[in-house]
């Protein structure tokens, strides 16, 4: 399940579903809005193997990482939110559910940026070149 943080534009959220991306959004689909980073955390664990999506650059914490969900932080401008998106779910290394699951990422124009359990140092990649 992909589910969208608040601070995503609505517009952004339908874009996806637009582009056949299934997304929950904070606030209008799921749960009520303005909670906590740790109602979101305590939230997420209720959730069936979620990737949360935010905008908030606290949830790019190593210590977030959990085998349950993974958590994306959106470093791009909020019309952007809904592009980056569906480039990670398109990226070979984080296209399953189970590639994102109990990863930290963050997600920006050069590349991607991740934490993975078990593991103790940052990883970088590179967009894969636009055919």
């Amino acid at each position: 399940m992909n589910v969208l943080d608040e601070n995503v534009p609505l517009e952004q959220r339908d874009l996806l579903r637009a582009w056949g991306i299934p997304c929950r959004m904070v606030g209008q689909d799921i749960a009520r809005s303005s909670l906590g980073d740790d109602d979101i955390v305590a939230l997420l664990h209720r959730l069936k193997q979620p990737t949360f999506f935010t905008r908030d650059e606290d949830f790019f914490d190593s210590k977030l990482l959990h085998p349950a969900y993974g958590l994306v932080w959106l470093d791009v401008a909020a019309e952007e939110a809904g592009l980056f998106v569906r480039r990670l779910l398109r990226h070979p290394r984080f296209a399953t559910k189970a590639h994102r699951l109990g990863m930290v990422v963050r997600v920006h124009h050069d590349g991607l940026e991740f934490w993975e359990r078990h593991r103790a140092e940052l990883k970088r990649l590179r967009w894969p070149r636009q055919r």
